[in-house]
Parts: structure tokens; C-alpha cells; sequence
């Protein structure tokens, strides 16, 4: 009996013992991984060189196998604009983990920032046969598309990526392609969708803002721009367009203290000192306008609007030899544009160079679509050189524009346009069938409707950006004619620009038509009449990439 008890008094601590968990061994990670932690530590910390004396290790030790290591220093090096380096990295990672969409995924970026659309868009193919659901597969895929100019797969892809998952990014490049097909009210559709997605996203409001001012609806611009500051009040980009439409509406004082906060923020924005020149041309400051203007030429060498309103102010101020340079310029980076082609006969004109003046006239007609006045310029030249019937024959195209154009119910003709048609008219007797059924708006308006050939010239391509405005304002200085009853050139009063923005709102000058000093009746056209550069002021923004 004792020894039963004592053979239960010493099983009982052997099962207790047995019931006492054992503590496990930690489990060492593979030295493939064993730094993984610490690479990611330094990378997000930016300490890049220290991540990268880390990394060297690691592949040292792994003999180049470890795949994470490979792909943060890819990164790196993506980072520090070694694309090529990057693009190889990025390979290797997928040669060790084919079925990893996200290495194929970085191998398109690769290729993709080194231009190669066509290569990138077969390697998104590729990742999204692994990862089917991925919004930025498609997202990626259209941006590519839109590079190559295939806006139609472009669409697709994009709307493909918002039906995954809706991201502004999308919405903002869904976007652009309606604006690059020159279609502003599916653009403002896309907009105003993305705007109820993200109501507090500033870039979406301030090119909402945008869209509306160049339609002429300057309610809704003023309330998505205003928006657009009340939650960004820093927010330059809106402020410019702030400043921009105070400007096209003549109060250049307001808007150059609009132009003084965002200095502070952009310096070196070319559209900024665009805008600012043209404000002291406003003024008749064209001293300052040109000086402005130069630098905003010195930040942006390439782009054709600085270029196109340093030649109207070298026109204004009578230096034909520096316009004709400057408008030249223009026409090398713009080649498509009538207007541009209309400036440069004004100033061969006057440069006293008739016949290479005649050339850009027909040049300038040939392109043009819309505009009534280059005919008008053009029949100028003719009845000045003695060419009555070509003359009469560029008056009665100019007709025809005007019939077109008169439908727009928005469309308002400038004052000086009609005196100047009716005065040709009288001249080639046959200014009585010219019917000018829309009102006419006096040159010194602090407003002015987009004409009906706006969309069309809203096509014209432009390097980042789409022109957003139209002429609001006039401000001429007039040279002393000589003696005798001339006629003078009239130039387009007419807002143009190109497609979508670099950053902010761009104002282009416009030239206006120049008037005669002395009253014109038909028994007093004799001889030739000379040709003047009075210029004018137009006020064209453009949206923002």
C-alpha cells in the first residue's frame, strides 16, 4: 500500500511536467531574406547610401539571387536617372520570379519613361494576363496609348481602369484625350465626374475652372476656381487663372497683385511672365511688357506664344525688323496657324517688302478656316498694289466667313473690323450687300464672347497645353499716318491658342484692327494706301497638363 502511494506520489510531477509547454526555437529566416527588413528600413527612409552599402552585402552573400535587393536597388537607380540601369534590374527580378505581375509592371515603367510606348504596352499585355484586376495595368496601358495617338484604345483602357477602381489620376488623363480631340464638352462631362469623386482635389477644380472660361461661362469658372482656393489658398495655379480673368477684363492693376503671390510660389513660370508683360502692355508699358516678356522667352525658348505676342508689342512700338524675327519664330514652332502667317505680312509690309507680303497673305488664307479679317488684310494689300479684282475676290471671302460665322449666337464683331470693311466696301463699291446682323462691340469692352471658329483653332497642336480664353479687352497705341486718305491693315481680333497647358493660363495678345485718321468717302480712294502696325490687346489662357 505505501509503495502504490509513493508510486503515485512520483507519476503525478511526471505529468505535470509533460503538461508544461516546451518553448519552440525561433525559426531563422533564409539568408536570402534575412536583410529584407533593413534594406526597407533605409529605403523609406531615403538614406539611399547607406541602403545601398546594405544591398551590395546582401547580393554578395546571396551571390546575386536576392530578389528583393534587387528590385529596391532598382528603384534606386530609377530614382537617381539610371533608367537603362533600372530597366535591367527590373529583368532580372522577373527572370527570378516570373509570375510576379509587379516586376513585369516595373519593367513597363522602365520602358516606358526610356520612350519605348510600343515595348511597354507588350510587357503590360503580359502582366495583366497575371493580374487581371489591376486598375493600373489598364490606367498604364492607356497612357501609353495616348503617347502612340490611339485615343480610341486609349479610352478604353482608362474607362476599363475606372470600372476596377476610380482614382483622379484617371479621370484627369480620360480627360486630356478629350481635350487632344478637341472635344470641350465631353472634357467638362469627365471633369465634373471626377469633381463629384474628389470634390477637395484642387487640380481638378482649378481645370474645371479652366474649361468653363474658355466656353465663356464665367459664373461656373469663377465658383470651381474659387473652390479650387478656399481649399488651397497657395494653390498658384488657380490663382493665375484668378489673375488671368481680372486681366482679360482690364483691372491689370488687381490682377499684377494676383501675379505678386504667385511669383513668391513659381519664379521661373513662364506663363507667369506671359502674363505680367501682357498686363503692362494693357497699360502701354511696352517697355516693361518686352522685358517681362524676354524673360518668360528665356524660360520657355520653344514655346510659339511668347514669341507671337513679343512680335505684336515690336509691332505696336513700330520695330518691324524685331516683329518679323519674333513672328518668324512663332511660325517655325507653329506652321499650321493663319494668324501667325497674317502678322508676318503686316510686318513685311511695312518693312516695305510687298511681294514676300503677298506670299504670307495667301499662305495665311490658305490655312485659315474662320477668320474674316486675314481675307480683309489680304484685299488690303491687293487694292493697295493696284489688284482690284483680287481684291474684291478676297472681300467676297471675307463675306462668306461672316455669313458663316453670324449663326454663333455669341459671336460679336469687332467695331473696327466693320468700320474698316465698310470702307473697303465703299471703296471696291460694293460695301452695300455687306449685312452685319450681330451687334458690334466697341474695342475698349471689358468683354468679349469666343467666336464660333474658337473650337476649330482650339485644335491646333501645342506642346503641353490647350488655350483657354478669348479676347476681353483692347488697348492700342496708334501711329501718326502721313498725308492723304490711306487704309491700314486690319489684324484678327480674334482669341486662338493650342491644346493643353504646361501650368496655369497663358495670355496672348491679339492684334486689332488700325483705323484711318482721316474720314474715307468712295470719290476719295486715289492711289495706294499704305499699310500700319497699330496693335491690340487679346487675352488667351490655356489650360494645365
Amino acid at each position: 500500500m505505501a509503495e502504490e502511494r509513493l508510486a503515485t506520489r512520483t507519476q503525478f510531477p511526471a505529468s505535470a511536467e509533460s503538461q508544461k509547454p516546451r518553448l519552440k526555437k525561433a525559426q531563422e529566416f533564409p539568408i536570402l531574406e534575412k536583410q529584407n527588413w533593413l534594406i526597407h528600413l533605409h529605403y523609406i527612409r531615403k538614406d539611399y547610401e547607406a541602403c545601398k552599402a546594405v544591398i551590395k552585402e546582401q547580393l554578395q552573400e546571396t551571390q546575386g539571387l536576392c530578389e528583393y535587393a534587387i528590385y529596391v536597388q532598382a528603384l534606386i537607380f530609377r530614382l537617381e536617372g539610371n533608367i537603362q540601369e533600372s530597366l535591367e534590374l527590373f529583368q532580372t527580378c522577373a527572370v527570378l520570379s516570373p509570375q510576379c505581375a509587379d516586376n513585369l509592371k516595373q519593367v513597363a515603367r522602365s520602358l516606358f519613361l526610356l520612350g519605348k510606348h510600343k515595348a511597354a504596352i507588350e510587357v503590360y499585355n503580359e502582366a495583366a494576363k497575371l493580374n487581371q484586376k489591376d486598375w493600373e495595368i489598364c490606367h498604364n496601358l492607356g497612357v501609353c496609348y495616348i503617347y502612340l495617338k490611339q485615343f480610341d484604345k486609349a479610352h478604353d483602357q482608362l474607362h476599363n481602369a475606372l470600372h476596377l477602381n476610380r482614382h483622379d489620376l484617371t479621370y484627369i488623363m480620360l480627360g486630356k484625350i478629350h481635350l487632344l480631340q478637341g472635344d470641350l464638352d465631353k472634357a467638362i462631362e469627365i471633369y465634373k465626374k471626377a469633381v463629384e469623386f474628389s470634390p477637395e482635389n484642387t487640380e481638378l477644380l482649378t481645370t474645371l475652372g479652366l474649361l468653363y472660361l474658355q466656353l465663356g461661362i464665367y459664373q461656373k469658372a469663377f465658383e470651381h476656381l474659387g473652390n479650387a482656393l478656399t481649399y488651397d489658398p497657395t494653390n498658384y495655379k488657380a490663382i493665375l487663372a484668378a489673375g488671368s480673368m481680372m486681366q482679360t477684363h482690364g483691372d491689370f492693376d488687381v490682377a499684377l497683385t494676383k501675379y505678386r503671390v504667385v511669383a513668391c510660389a513659381v519664379p521661373e513660370s513662364p506663363p507667369l511672365w506671359n502674363n505680367i508683360g501682357m498686363c503692362f502692355f494693357g497699360k502701354k508699358k511696352y517697355v516693361a511688357a518686352i522685358s517681362c516678356l524676354k524673360r518668360a522667352n528665356y524660360l520657355a525658348p520653344f514655346d510659339w506664344k511668347i514669341l507671337y505676342n513679343l512680335g505684336l508689342v515690336h509691332l505696336t512700338m513700330q520695330q518691324y525688323a524685331s516683329a518679323f524675327h519674333f513672328v518668324s519664330a512663332a511660325i517655325n514652332l507653329q506652321p499650321k496657324m493663319g494668324e501667325l502667317f497674317m502678322l508676318l505680312a503686316v510686318a513685311l509690309t511695312n518693312l516695305e517688302d510687298p511681294e514676300n507680303a503677298r506670299r504670307a497673305y495667301a499662305e495665311a488664307a490658305r490655312l485659315d478656316r474662320c477668320n474674316p479679317l486675314v481675307n480683309l488684310n489680304y484685299a488690303v494689300l491687293l487694292y493697295n498694289q493696284g489688284e482690284r479684282k483680287g481684291a474684291l475676290a478676297q472681300f467676297q471671302e471675307m463675306e462668306k466667313k461672316i455669313r458663316l460665322l453670324k449663326d454663333s449666337p455669341s459671336l460679336e464683331f469687332d467695331a473696327e473690323m466693320v468700320e474698316m470693311a465698310q470702307k473697303l466696301g465703299a471703296a471696291l463699291q460694293v460695301g452695300e450687300a455687306l449685312v452685319w446682323t450681330k451687334p458690334v462691340k466697341d474695342t475698349k469692352s471689358k468683354h468679349r464672347s469666343a467666336s464660333a471658329c474658337k473650337a476649330a483653332s482650339l485644335q491646333q497642336p501645342l506642346g503641353s497645353n490647350q488655350a483657354l480664353g478669348q479676347a476681353m479687352s483692347s488697348a492700342a497705341a496708334y501711329r501718326k499716318l502721313p498725308s492723304g486718305r490711306r487704309l491700314h491693315a486690319a489684324l484678327s481680333p480674334r482669341g486662338f491658342g493650342p491644346r493643353v497647358p504646361a501650368e496655369g493660363l497663358w495670355l496672348l495678345a491679339r492684334p486689332t484692327l488700325l483705323r484711318l485718321r482721316t474720314p474715307v468717302s468712295r470719290a476719295s480712294w486715289k492711289g495706294k494706301l499704305p499699310y500700319a502696325g497699330q496693335i491690340g490687346t487679346c487675352f488667351l489662357s490655356h489650360a494645365v497638363h
